[in-house]
């Protein structure tokens, strides 16, 4: 299993990260073991500064390298939706320094990930997805905003690695990303249809 993330995806979480908006997908890596399993998610004892990042997922079904854009639905079965945890202290020092993020990014249980969903079930051009921080709408998306929408994404990827059934793509998150502490709870929607039900604990 490979988890791909992409960053700065939509225009409004570039700009509220005071960063340029991409030209092409920025492509980042979670091992399979970032997997949060349940849904209660540890608060790492090495940051100060957790945050959420909620998105829209890809489930890979198949095998394929260098995927031509309008084959790109044939190599998923599904869609969900993932958080992916970011220890921004510790990516704040990572950027400084011109180091690498995966401390930041792909620690034990910085990603979680939903029940998978049929691609029927939504129109996937225009999926409305949010996040509610104990109750409060935190993030509201839609995917008609993505910069680099699916297709895109699947295509981009799979020049670079071979995408192989079970991996899945991050793929990227809108504004209002922020931090948790322990005793937060967070619920993640796609319209009415709740799919995440979380507890970050200490």
């Amino acid at each position: 299993m490979k988890i791909f993330c992409i960053g700065r995806n939509y225009v409004d979480h570039a700009k509220e990260m005071n960063s340029p908006v991409p030209t092409s997908p920025m492509v980042f890596m979670k091992p399979a073991t970032s997997v949060c399993k349940g849904d209660q998610v540890p608060y790492p004892s090495f940051t100060n500064d957790l945050h959420y990042e909620l998105e829209v997922l890809l489930f890979v079904s198949k095998t394929g390298t260098n995927v031509p854009v309008d084959k790109a639905y044939e190599y998923i079965d599904g869609i969900g939706l993932g958080i992916d945890f970011t220890a921004r202290d510790i990516q704040r020092k990572c950027k400084e320094k011109g180091h690498p993020w995966e401390k930041a990014k792909a620690f034990d249980n910085s990603a979680v990930i939903s029940q998978k969903i049929d691609l029927d079930k939504y129109a996937l051009k225009a999926l409305d997805f949010e996040l509610k921080l104990n109750d409060r709408i935190v993030q509201s998306g839609n995917t008609r905003d993505l910069i680099f929408d699916f297709e895109t994404l699947i295509s981009h990827i799979s020049e670079y690695f071979t995408l192989e059934a079970g991996d899945v793509i991050f793929t990227g998150t809108p504004a209002g990303v922020g931090p948790v502490q322990p005793g937060d709870e967070l619920r993640a929607f796609v319209g009415d249809d709740l799919y995440l039900n979380l507890s970050i604990i200490q």
